[in-house]
């Protein structure tokens, strides 16, 4: 685990006209703050990132399909510096990625069909207080052989 990230399970309620996913709440010990909400899709086997907030903090839920996200700690400060995440979030592993400021952060559609992520951001979106850098900027290999659904929480 990175410094600073956390997984929190979260509830499905399965019902017979349709399920309820839940996000977040604020009375949990991840909220800190909320900005905006906005959703993202990723193709299969298709990676975004790497991204790396100054201030926002990230909560990440994956509603429908399969996300493979993959945090990396470039904070000299901290005591995972130099260390990778990752986890497989689904309905499967149906969860919330909290990720902090300073952490950078990419992520790769497992799923063949649509994957949806839905971002409780504690800030609203300001270009000015985030940077980008290509893929290949981070060593982490991203082949579609990795892929897996099947990795749950530990």
């Amino acid at each position: 685990m990175i410094e600073g990230v956390s997984v929190t399970p979260l509830k499905r309620i399965l019902h017979d006209k349709g399920d309820i996913y839940h996000a977040m709440k604020c009375s949990e010990e991840s909220f800190y703050s909320f900005g905006e909400a906005y959703f993202s899709s990723v193709h299969y086997a298709d990676v975004k990132g790497w991204k790396k907030h100054s201030k926002m903090i990230l909560n990440l839920v994956v509603p429908i399909g399969a996300i493979k996200f993959v945090a990396y700690d470039g904070r000299e400060d901290s005591k995972t510096y130099e260390s990778f995440f990752e986890i497989t979030i689904s309905k499967d592993n149906y969860c919330r990625l909290t990720v902090p400021a300073g952490v950078w952060l990419s992520f790769q559609g497992v799923d063949k069909e649509l994957n949806l992520l839905l971002n409780l951001a504690s800030i609203e979106h300001d270009p000015d207080e985030s940077v980008s850098c290509s893929i290949e900027s981070i060593d982490y290999n991203w082949s579609i052989s990795d892929i897996s659904c099947d990795r749950v929480l530990s």
